[in-house]
């Protein structure tokens, strides 16, 4: 079973949890000001964490035409909030499918009423693409060094669990990305490992929504 951590971000001003043993990138590569980002020290699997400027509702509407069949679906404009954070850390060539659908959850030691939403992606990325991806942390969606290449197949694959929470008095959105690739795990042939491995973001998120220490 995995322990988690609480830790001090932004410098104190909010606390979060990681993975035990989980290594603050910020102690081997410039992160940006806004983002707290930790690396498993055993796979690719990583966790970020970003202060970003809440969406609007205008923005909220261009999601139905970003995301391919989500115009089919009955989401409030919170929920599509949380897809727009998601669609912004892909590039054009990337395929997103929604996996678990955005859905409300209650924090119980943020406000009455505080807004939140969790749900599950995968994203489908071309091999060999270089540049960053995401907000210019320099650590792609799976936590690789931005500007690696990998070879063999021709696509790659990774798995975003996310929590939103939107903060409405300071004009912010909160979001949590634990971003698992899956081609490190099909290589070796170990299922069983990539599974645990989705446990533990599964297990990450949930551990924020009970717990979520302020």
């Amino acid at each position: 079973m995995t322990t988690y951590t609480a830790r001090d971000f932004y410098g104190g001003a909010i606390k979060g949890l990681t993975p035990q043993n989980w290594v603050d990138a910020s102690d081997v590569r410039e992160i940006p000001s806004h983002q707290e980002v930790y690396l498993s020290p055993t796979t690719l699997t990583s966790q970020i964490t970003e202060i970003n400027q809440r969406v609007t509702d205008a923005e909220t509407l261009a999601v139905d035409t970003l995301i391919p069949g989500l115009q089919h679906q009955q989401l409030d404009a919170d929920a599509k909030a949380a897809l727009y954070h998601v669609h912004d850390l892909c590039d054009e060539d990337d395929k997103l499918e929604i996996v678990a659908a955005p859905s409300r959850v209650v924090l119980g030691k943020f406000p009455a009423g505080t807004v939140a939403y969790r749900g599950v992606v995968r994203v489908t990325s071309p091999k060999g693409r270089r540049g960053t991806t995401g907000s210019g942390s320099g650590v792609g969606i799976g936590g690789a060094v931005a500007g690696s290449s990998s070879e063999g197949g021709l696509t790659s694959t990774v798995t975003l669990w996310y929590l939103l929470v939107r903060l409405v008095e300071q004009e912010t959105d909160l979001v949590v990305f634990v971003n698992v690739p899956r081609e490190e795990f099909d290589k070796a042939g170990d299922l069983r490992a990539l599974e645990a491995e989705e446990r533990l973001a599964d297990g990450l998120i949930t551990a924020l929504v009970i717990v979520n220490p302020k």
